[in-house]
């Protein structure tokens, strides 16, 4: 979702470099201009769907955004250990939580005995 100063800035300073998957715009300027640290390099940004937060942003549009690669890597370059991006969870009704957490339920296996406790010598 964007501001009208935003969309603004887009039309008459941005040029589209690409879209991912999920519909996400990713813009650079049409001139370099001195970017913190003092280098000569085009400004990124990316326009996010409504209600987006930026952990919604793929690893391989992320390393471009944050000049890391001139181009973003495309799906089809990704190696078979690579697996889609999911946003994180946490905090959700889809977060994890392990077998006898207080969310799961609470119950825990039962204790197998082979626990010997430590007590300091006297």
């Amino acid at each position: 979702m964007t501001t009208f100063g935003t969309r603004l800035h887009t039309m008459f300073k941005g040029r589209l470099v690409g879209k991912d998957a999920d519909g996400r715009s990713y813009y650079e300027s049409r001139k370099q201009n001195r970017l913190g640290g003092g280098e000569l390099r085009h400004e990124r940004w990316v326009i996010y769907k409504k209600g987006e937060d930026p952990s919604a942003v793929p690893p391989e549009w992320w390393v471009w955004l944050h000049h890391g690669a001139d181009a973003a890597v495309p799906v089809s370059k990704r190696y078979p250990w690579q697996v889609p991006y999911h946003a994180n969870p946490t905090g959700s009704a889809k977060a994890y939580h392990p077998q006898g957490s207080d969310y799961d339920g609470g119950k825990r296996a039962k204790a197998t005995g082979d626990y010997e406790s430590w007590s300091p010598e006297e």
